[in-house]
């Protein structure tokens, strides 16, 4: 019998109200979608519209999924609103590509932060993961991260 992983995903999850989470989601079959400026930036666009619902402390979009370290600042629960970003994603950069399989894994993986836990150090991690992963010798030779510190 098969397992639902995305149901096992989400047993247990509660979205709190200005707690802040590491959200992990991955392209389907990792396929590495992202190598594409095009479909990375159109991702980009979409994390933009949720400022409403969360505050994005930073966020890395490595080739075939992404990392967003997030603040939930209303009632909106994590389930809803990275189901509006794989939605609205998918469908622009499925039509852009001409994909015809879904864009996105079902499911997400979120971590949320324990109050000892450094959200700088955090933040650092994340944004270093194309360096860590030895696709750019610097992460300004990256084009598709961004941290809350920089505006």
């Amino acid at each position: 019998m098969r397992s639902n992983k995305s149901g096992e995903l989400r047993k247990g999850r509660v979205s709190i109200e200005n707690q802040i989470y590491l959200i992990t989601t991955v392209t389907n079959k990792r396929k590495p979608v992202f190598l594409d400026l095009y479909s990375g930036r159109e991702l980009v666009k979409v994390l933009n519209t949720t400022s409403l619902e969360v505050k994005t402390i930073c966020y890395v979009i490595m080739p075939d999924h992404l990392h967003w370290l997030v603040q939930l600042k209303g009632k909106q629960t994590l389930s809803k609103i990275i189901q509006k970003i794989k939605s609205k994603s998918g469908f622009h950069i499925k039509l852009k590509l001409k994909l015809t399989e879904s864009l996105w894994q079902p499911g997400f993986y979120e971590h949320a932060l324990r109050k000892e836990e450094d959200i700088k150090s955090v933040a650092r991690y994340v944004i270093a993961n194309p360096l860590r992963a030895g696709m750019v010798d610097s992460i300004g030779g990256y084009a598709l991260w961004d941290a809350c510190w920089l505006e």
